[in-house]
């Protein structure tokens, strides 16, 4: 529906690409999901460009499903890439940073890197309890 409306090169269509593959990944359909985050990647990257708040979203699905794929090194390069993007756009105190520093943090605690992953989950904690209050969910996951 999304691509009759708007064409197949347009952000609504990204974003119809990267909810459906965000089930297929939560359901562990892998091979579903992938080209379908590669798509809305790239729409939204020739779109919106490559410094977009939804580009770093992208990424970050993206790095979900090759984590959970088992393929930490490309996983944590679009992490970082994703993380980047957010700083850029929202500044370093802003709890979607603290989200991509969680994601991160996570990606490094199952590869065995704990020193990296306490040092990011520290970071994620500041800015979540500084923007929630200490009793909100978000703290509770950094923590």
């Amino acid at each position: 529906m999304a691509e009759r409306e708007f064409g197949s090169d347009h952000s609504n269509v990204a974003a119809s690409l990267n909810n459906l593959a965000e089930i297929y990944r939560a359901q562990g359909q892998y091979a579903l999901a992938r080209p379908l985050l590669k798509r809305a990647l790239l729409i939204n990257d020739k779109v919106l460009g490559p410094n977009h708040i939804d580009v770093a979203m992208n990424l970050n699905n993206f790095a979900l499903l090759l984590h959970a794929q088992g393929q930490h090194t490309e996983a944590e390069t679009l992490h970082k890439r994703a993380l980047e993007i957010k700083e850029e756009i929202l500044g370093p105190d802003h709890t979607d940073v603290a989200t991509s520093l969680n994601d991160l943090a996570v990606l490094y605690g199952l590869s065995g890197d704990y020193a990296k992953a306490e040092s990011l989950c520290n970071q994620s904690l500041v800015i979540r309890e500084k923007a929630l209050g200490p009793d909100h969910p978000d703290v509770a996951t950094s923590l």
